[in-house]
């Protein structure tokens, strides 16, 4: 199905897990429409497949109730001359990637004028907010799911949905050849285990959480001095802000420019912050830990609001314990150290769960890009008829 009729959409992801998402959908939106023009914000995969970002990505990523406060104003600001820009031009369709306290508030005024709206990535109303659905079918005229589990509530209150799977599942390979990504970083000749150790990618996350991994890598060290800790920087700033960290517990890492996911290739078990890394990981098929911090605030806020008993996608995809989740009070360096070891050890005789891993990702694997414009041009079709 090709249509050749021109288009003009504004996406606007603010994660560098929307980024990937949006990179490969406008990347089959041109598929269909090989003339469409793409405006917004994006990051440098979305950049590289044509979109023109109207501010760098980076300064929409904040996370936490308490730390958005801090960044209110800019944030109003940005949301504002973006409705401004689409009702003086009006795009054939705007698209949300993820950010919902951020999209969905603007798709609803968009909405309202007359513009279709699109929402990808189904906000987590399973979870808690669940009243934030009512909101949802007022600003959205087609919600993406990635996962099979987020529909039944969509159908419940009538909201166009189709579950497009994720283009993760779709670029991951069935299994991962740890050696061959050890040779990709150049790793060849180690011979202790490797542990892949990800605080995260904003600024935020790495100040909490990079200290409290670090201060993990030198317990393990103890137990295990022939192991390789390896460290993804997902930027310079990020990479100088690991390696002061580093400095200051007078310990050592392998940090990489990038590479996180030949980094948990190369893995024999990751420490990781929970997000969509944790997907990664179970998707390249390697044990983990999963930790995370927030301000104690935002935890407490929290912990009174999710109705589910996990936070890692593996654990809510399984609807079981997969992974050790560790958060806020018990995610301490001991009880790390522990667990992550004790994960290291297991996995490999463990098929039961190696055998989760790979359903979960056949399961996912769905050609989300693909799907997913398929359902926007077959969205924006039935409007014209």
């Amino acid at each position: 199905m090709k249509v050749t009729s021109t288009a003009r959409y504004v996406l606007v992801a603010g994660e560098a897990s929307g980024d990937i998402l949006g990179a490969n959908l406008i990347k089959h939106l041109k598929a269909l429409q090989p003339d469409a023009v793409f405006e917004g914000i994006g990051g440098p995969l979305m950049e590289a497949e044509g979109l023109t970002s109207m501010v760098p990505m980076d300064r929409l990523s904040v996370m936490g109730l308490v730390e958005v406060l801090g960044r209110l104003k800019e944030l109003l600001g940005i949301r504002k001359r973006l409705y401004q820009s689409c009702e003086v031009n009006p795009p054939t369709a705007f698209i949300g990637i993820d950010s919902p306290d951020f999209n969905l508030p603007l798709a609803r005024k968009l909405k309202q004028i007359g513009i279709p709206t699109v929402h990808y990535v189904s906000p987590s109303v399973w979870a808690w907010r669940q009243k934030r659905i009512f909101k949802i079918k007022k600003s959205i005229d087609l919600m993406l799911a990635l996962f099979p589990f987020e529909l039944p509530i969509y159908h419940q209150h009538n909201i166009p949905v189709v579950c497009v799977g994720h283009t993760l599942a779709d670029e991951i390979p069935l299994e991962s050849d740890p050696q061959q990504a050890r040779e990709v970083l150049n790793l060849g000749s180690i011979t202790g285990p490797v542990f892949a150790v990800l605080p995260g990618s904003r600024e935020g996350e790495v100040s909490r959480l990079a200290p409290l991994f670090v201060e993990t890598i030198k317990l393990i060290k103890q137990q295990e001095p022939q192991a390789t800790f390896l460290m993804p920087a997902a930027n310079q700033a990020r990479r100088e802000q690991i390696e002061a960290i580093l400095q200051e517990a007078n310990t050592q890492a392998v940090i990489t420019d990038g590479q996180s996911r030949t980094v948990m290739a190369a893995a024999d078990a990751i420490l990781l912050a929970s997000g969509t890394a944790a997907l990664e990981a179970m998707l390249v098929k390697r044990p983990m830990v999963v930790a995370y911090k927030v301000n104690r605030l935002t935890f407490e806020i929290m912990k009174r609001m999710i109705k589910v008993p996990y936070v890692s996608l593996p654990n809510l995809l399984a609807n079981e314990t997969l992974v050790p989740e560790l958060l806020q009070d018990d995610a301490v360096p001991e009880s790390l150290a522990i667990r992550l070891v004790q994960t290291w050890q297991s996995f490999r005789q463990d098929k039961q769960i190696q055998q989760k891993y790979l359903d979960l990702h056949q399961m996912l694997r769905k050609n989300a890009g693909e799907q997913g414009a398929k359902a926007i041009v077959n969205m924006l079709s039935d409007k014209e008829v």
